[in-house]
Order: C-alpha cells, then structure tokens, then sequence
C-alpha cells in the first residue's frame, strides 16, 4: 500500500508501529497517537511466531495503535533481496492475526545511521549497542515515514 493509500485508511488518532525485522530479533517503535514522533519501544527476541504475534497483539493493544509500519531491507541498487522477502512474508503472516492496515518504508542504511549515532555521539559499547540497536532502528525507520507521511 502506497503512503498516500495508507493514510487515507488510518482512523484520525491513534499510534504507528515500526517494525526493523530480523530473523532473531524484532526492533519495535511506537509513535504518540498524533503521528509525529517516533520512540523506540523494545526488542522482541524472536522465539516462535506464536509468541511474536502475541507481544505484538499486547503492544497493538496498549498503545492504540491503528497501523503498521514495517522497514523494507532494499539493497543499494533499489532491488529486494532475500531479507526484503523475508519481511514481506512476515506482514503477510501478521495480517492474518491483525486487522490493521500495514505498508512498507525503505530503510537502506538505518542500521548503519543509528549504529554511527550510537557510537560517535552517545560513545556505547558494543554490548550495549547490541541491546539498543534494533529498536533504535525501528525508531529511525518509523520516523522517516512519519516525517514523509506529514508531508502529503
């Protein structure tokens, strides 16, 4: 669903949720209910999709979330490879629990601009990065689309 398609089908008040998938570790980020800022929110360590769907249905629920916003893993060609499909088979698996509209952003580099943040401007330790980072992701991937969302 394209961004202008996707807003059109959120109610007028209520949280996004940004996802960074990865096959061991779920980033998770939360906007405030107006759709203007972006928090990282946790890390669902991935143990059965089960449980996944069943923290992602508590958060959906504490925090009014009325859409989904999953980070698409592009390759710098623009081209989608195997993490792309990967994140795409997950949201197909999630709606079928979920009844929310749902879409994609491109997060080329986020990782790699969040993990740059992390180290040269708040100076964590790797270990420390390591619990932050996905989340961080998620945060920064959520909010590049708010940020484009607003501006249509």
């Amino acid at each position: 669903m394209e961004i202008k398609e996707f807003k059109q089908n959120l109610k007028p008040y209520g949280a996004l949720i940004g996802f960074d998938f990865g096959t061991k570790r779920l980033g998770v980020a939360v906007s405030d209910m107006m759709r203007m800022v972006a928090t990282s929110y946790k890390i669902i360590e991935r143990q059965s999709f089960k449980k996944d769907i069943e923290e992602i249905k508590r958060i959906i629920k504490e925090k009014e979330v009325c859409g989904i916003v999953y980070g698409l893993p592009k390759q710098m060609d623009g081209q989608e490879g195997e993490t792309a499909n990967l994140t795409r088979q997950f949201a197909l698996k999630v709606e079928k629990e979920i009844d929310l509209p749902y879409t994609f952003w491109d997060e080329r580099l986020s990782s790699k601009a969040v993990e740059s943040f992390l180290i040269n401007e708040i100076d964590l330790s790797r270990a420390k990065r390591k619990k932050v980072l996905d989340a961080s992701a998620a945060a920064y991937i959520l909010q590049g689309f708010l940020d484009a969302m607003s501006r249509i």
